[in-house]
């Protein structure tokens, strides 16, 4: 094929994808990466083409005619049928942005080639119709996934170059079956994948959950282990008192017993308003002080009770967590599992599709 009187218009960058021939059903890459799609404008003959060479082959050598129809199915894929070439291709482009421009040149295209038709009917001069398309080169665009166009897969074309009516219906027909067992696993393929992240996501938060969780319980394990031996060193402090007043009191009351005893006969009342003089005033400040330091006892006893039930709580926390964690593992390990299921009979399928394109004529 020459183009050696043709002059590009327009140029862009594009997976190229054709319908498979076989099946009507499933897209067939032309390529693993992006190739160069132009619009070339006959002067002599007054045709536009839309052509894509792929190493010393053109995978694209379409004639743009009235009839035809670029059809946006998704924001970065487009599709045309071409009747004499017998075949759909589709366009897998790297934006939304580069998609627009090839529709909008494509009908520019197709209004040119409708003008020229009438003109050469009507037998008038022609002028050349290319001369409102502004010769335009698209710098090349970033490559797209060189699996294909993904979830951007097209069901539907709606228009052809109108042949006879058993090829439209049958390219209707092949347009309107679409790809749909490719795109189903696909979808399910991307749902597992985000049903994995969000359960790979959930685990992480566990495990951090977790180890704030074991920190918390250090933290109150050492607050508990400190106000045990505070307990201990005030029970401690407590028994040294009443030693050191039991010691006090020993004396003073030996001597008052000697005392009474030998008065015992003779001064009782004495004796009674003795001990109440000697032994009263030193007691009270003493007992008041143990009441005081046993009720300090108790209330750090009530506290450890308390610090201990809430240990307890968050030991049962932390062993909850640690059973969601590991549902949350066997989840991921499930999901995993059938993640792979799922690869494997996609890539088996691809397998197929390739085997198919390549058992074509």
């Amino acid at each position: 094929m020459s183009t050696a009187r043709e002059q590009p218009i327009f140029s862009t960058r594009a997976h190229v994808f054709q319908i498979d021939p076989a099946t009507k059903r499933n897209w067939i890459p032309a390529g693993k990466h992006a190739l160069t799609v132009s619009y070339f404008y006959d002067a002599t003959r007054n045709v536009y083409r839309i052509i894509s060479i792929g190493g010393a082959k053109a995978i694209i050598n379409s004639t743009v005619t009235p009839n035809m129809t670029f059809t946006k199915t998704s924001q970065k894929f487009g599709q045309w049928a071409d009747s004499r070439a017998n075949t759909v291709y589709g366009l897998g482009f790297a934006s939304e942005q580069h998609l627009t421009q090839f529709a909008e040149k494509f009908q520019e295209v197709k209004e040119a080639a409708r003008l020229a038709r009438e003109k050469s009917q009507d037998g008038g001069e022609l002028t050349s119709p290319a001369l409102g398309l502004a010769s335009h080169q698209v710098p090349p665009s970033p490559l797209v996934s060189a699996n294909g166009p993904g979830e951007e897969k097209l069901f539907r074309s709606q228009s052809a170059d109108a042949p006879g009516p058993t090829e439209r219906e049958r390219l209707k027909k092949m347009l309107s079956e679409g790809s749909v067992g490719e795109v189903q696993w696909e979808a399910e393929f991307f749902a597992l994948q985000d049903s994995n992240n969000k359960l790979a996501g959930a685990l992480r938060e566990a495990n951090a959950a977790a180890a704030q969780w074991r920190q918390q319980l250090e933290a109150q394990r050492a607050e508990a282990e400190r106000l045990r031996q505070r307990v201990a060193e005030l029970e401690a402090q407590a028994a040294s008192e009443v030693t050191l007043a039991s010691e006090k009191e020993g004396p003073g009351q030996g001597q008052s017993l000697e005392q009474l005893e030998a008065l015992v006969q003779t001064k009782d009342q004495e004796i009674q308003t003795l001990k109440s003089q000697t032994g009263g005033p030193r007691e009270a400040p003493e007992a008041a002080e143990r009441e005081e330091t046993q009720q300090k006892v108790q209330d750090l006893e009530t506290r450890n009770a308390e610090l201990e039930h809430q240990l307890r709580a968050t030991e049962r926390s932390l062993e909850e967590a640690r059973a969601e964690r590991e549902r949350a593992r066997a989840e991921v390990g499930r999901a995993a599992q059938l993640l792979d299921v799922r690869l494997f009979e996609l890539s088996e399928l691809r397998e197929g599709l390739a085997r198919l394109a390549e058992a074509a004529p």
